[in-house]
């Protein structure tokens, strides 16, 4: 009975290891994809969308004009850059390049909350001097543009600039398990953010992590959209959802290997395994001795 046990035991754990590890393709990103669209000159196009403000969302304005001339007389001097009592947040919203975390459990810029004009239930906001101006469903742009009118009507056309923005690219990244360091509200201050790069400055993914399966919610200003990518394909990069837009949820999900406790590495694997069957046998022989 006892060579018939160890028969078992050698067929059991090549079984569990085929069928537990992760292997190469489950891990490796960009896998080479027959789908990917590449341009005459063999470039990968950018599929960048252009983000829409939404309600809720919170906007930084600063009016410059020259030094003769005095935005905060017609305006907020909150909004006057190089005020006296202009926010601090002119050097936060300015900064290139750069990465933060949400402040404590609340998450957020505490400053930029206070200062900044607020995206309201209506989608506008409320410019002191200017009055309500749409904003939801509009580029920055193109409120740029309506409130550098309503400026050119107190200024010389070019002796002013209306510099509008958001706190940067926020977004959010949750995951099932083992990605303490990864998850959270994150803050980028750059024009654009791939998932890729935002996964990276987050400390990337480890092994636990399905990237066939990784579930983004977009903000948009008719609701929230859901979109499911696959890391580990090229075409990936074709996606419009391959870059990160401001409000962005990145939900990582754990592959059903690792939750069995299988499927980390191979030395896990075969340790489990052993340990499994062993114990099995261990039972089945006390049971026979009594």
């Amino acid at each position: 009975m006892m060579k018939n046990c160890k028969h078992l035991l050698l067929l059991a754990l090549p079984l569990l290891i085929t069928t537990s590890c992760i292997t190469t393709k489950d891990v490796r990103y960009m896998q080479p994809s027959e789908s990917l669209v590449i341009n005459e000159e063999g470039l990968i196009p950018y599929n960048i969308p252009v983000y829409r403000i939404t309600k809720n969302d919170i906007l930084n304005l600063n009016i410059v004009t020259t030094p003769k001339g005095d935005a905060a007389q017609f305006y907020s001097s909150m909004n006057t850059s190089g005020s006296a009592t202009a926010p601090s947040t002119n050097s936060i919203a300015a900064g290139g390049g750069m990465m933060s975390s949400g402040g404590g459990n609340t998450g957020g810029n505490v400053v930029f909350y206070f200062n900044g004009l607020k995206v309201d239930a209506n989608g506008d906001i409320n410019v002191f001097g200017i009055g309500f101006i749409k904003a939801e469903g509009r580029t920055i742009a193109e409120i740029s543009s309506e409130i550098q009118d309503k400026v050119n009507e107190n200024f010389q056309e070019g002796k002013s600039e209306v510099r509008l923005n958001t706190n940067g690219i926020t977004f959010y990244v949750l995951g099932d398990v083992e990605t303490t360091g990864v998850t959270g509200e994150k803050v980028v201050h750059k024009n654009t953010l791939t998932i890729t790069e935002a996964l990276a400055i987050s400390g990337g993914l480890n092994r636990t992590v399905d990237r066939k399966n990784i579930v983004i919610h977009r903000k948009l200003p008719e609701g929230i959209k859901k979109a499911i990518i696959d890391l580990t394909r090229e075409d990936v990069m074709n996606s419009p959802y391959y870059y990160v837009q401001n409000g962005d949820e990145i939900y990582l999900n754990t592959r059903a290997k690792s939750l069995n406790g299988l499927g980390k590495d191979p030395i896990q694997t075969l340790t489990t395994g052993v340990s499994v069957i062993t114990t099995a046998l261990s039972i089945y022989l006390l049971l026979k001795n009594l």
